[in-house]
């Protein structure tokens, strides 16, 4: 099993709408994006590590029309935004050629300083030919340029190893559902039903999920 670790830079477009959202303000910046969920017509759920002044990012997502629902939560200059966005833009495109060629996102996607442009670094993991064959379907106008390349090896302080499957697993199926659909689609009875589990460990799981990735990105932050 192979890895790649790229930066992607783009000429003209935002990444994803919150992106395009902050490029206004000084005052707050998206410095990773922790997940994205599958879109689903046309929408779909983002966790993104902000740095700035929180209190503007709240008052930036408020006046955006791309953004169906937020939350904002963390201390001092730091913290992680839940966006359910619209369209994921060129999220959406690369998620896409990912899934096409079976090659999995290693998370977080992560912004860097890049010689000419604002960059984003992201790791992949695949077969050597499937890596390859994603890289030449980048879309138009995206430079890719190769950080690391080498044999895999699980690292247990990344995100998806936060949460049990049974977290991801729920997690998933909620998004999908429209729990976090304002109003909610969806309760936590009938997503028990689904899962043969309580409504109250149901109501347990997801308050947990939300705490853990919150202390995963601060751990990180603090690294």
């Amino acid at each position: 099993m192979r890895y790649a670790t790229v930066t992607l830079v783009w000429n003209d477009r935002p990444v994803h709408p919150v992106d395009d959202i902050f490029a206004s303000s000084d005052a707050v910046a998206v410095e990773a994006v922790r997940y994205v969920s599958p879109v689903h017509e046309g929408r779909y759920v983002e966790l993104l590590e902000l740095s700035g002044d929180l209190a503007a990012a709240r008052t930036l997502l408020a006046a955006a029309e791309d953004a169906i629902e937020y939350d904002v939560t963390g201390t001092g200059e730091r913290g992680v935004a839940y966006v359910q966005c619209r369209t994921a833009g060129l999220v959406e495109d690369l998620l896409a050629i990912l899934r096409e060629h079976d090659i999995v996102l290693d998370w977080p996607m992560r912004y860097v300083d890049a010689a000419d442009d604002r960059g984003l670094t992201v790791t992949v993991i695949g077969t050597s030919q499937a890596i390859q064959r994603a890289a030449a379907d980048l879309p138009d106008g995206v430079r890719l340029d190769v950080e690391r390349l080498g044999e895999y090896e699980p690292s247990p302080d990344r995100l998806a190893s936060v949460l049990t499957d049974r977290q991801l697993e729920l997690f998933d199926l909620a998004v999908e559902e429209g729990y976090y659909e304002v109003p909610r689609e969806t309760t936590h009875r009938a997503l028990a039903a689904e899962l043969d589990l309580s409504p109250g460990t149901v109501s347990e799981h997801l308050q947990r999920v939300e705490s853990k990735l919150v202390s995963a990105y601060s751990s990180a932050s603090r690294r």
